[in-house]
């Protein structure tokens, strides 16, 4: 069956909390609030579904968001235009089968209108390498290190070049066109002030 990667609906919440919080020690835990937050404030919220069942979910924020997390605040404290994936979960029975892919092609493809990097960290107290392995097959590297205060764990911090994105800027000069695949999230669009373009 094919994987469907699609913005997430309000009654998928619960889902999407215990998906995060049966994913192990490589993701930090959430309380409903926390999705609900994710929900009404990400730029970036989708879900994969396949068999009709959720699969896993992917939440991220560009740079003039103001996310209040600190592996954010240490990228933006570096960078001054990127997009950060907080998190990204795939179900336990969906490890392996294409989802952690479909998702970063689709992240990837939305990203690269908007921004110049693509962001993220992957834990490295836990059993790291097959998730560096993962990113670094998609083309991140690691551009740092950090030990997030509230919980002590140490990140490998990850940027990805996109290239796409300068001639996306130049061409439309940050009014992209409005078609479907393009479009941002009506949740996330009512709270971001990001400018466009660096």
């Amino acid at each position: 069956m094919s994987i469907v990667i699609r913005d997430v609906r309000e009654h998928e919440l619960d889902s999407v909390l215990a998906l995060n919080n049966n994913a192990g020690l490589a993701i930090l835990p959430l309380d409903a609030a926390r999705v609900h937050h994710f929900y009404e404030h990400a730029e970036y919220f989708r879900v994969a579904e396949r068999d009709g069942n959720l699969s896993g979910f992917l939440v991220g924020f560009g740079s003039g968001s103001g996310h209040d997390s600190s592996n954010f605040a240490w990228f933006a404290e570096r960078n001054p235009s990127f997009f950060y994936i907080d998190r990204i979960v795939v179900a336990s029975r969906r490890r392996g089968g294409g989802v952690g892919r479909a998702f970063y092609a689709d992240v990837q493809s939305y990203a690269e209108l908007r921004f110049p990097q693509l962001a993220c960290e992957v834990f490295l107290d836990h059993g790291a390498d097959p998730a560096l392995l993962f990113h670094g097959s998609f083309g991140f590297k690691e551009v740092g290190q950090h030990v997030m205060p509230d919980v002590h764990v140490r990140a490998s911090m990850l940027m990805k070049e996109l290239c796409s994105y300068p001639w996306v800027r130049d061409t439309y000069g940050g009014v992209l066109p409005d078609l479907p695949w393009t479009r941002e999230r009506k949740a996330a669009s009512l709270h971001s002030e990001r400018p466009t373009g660096t």
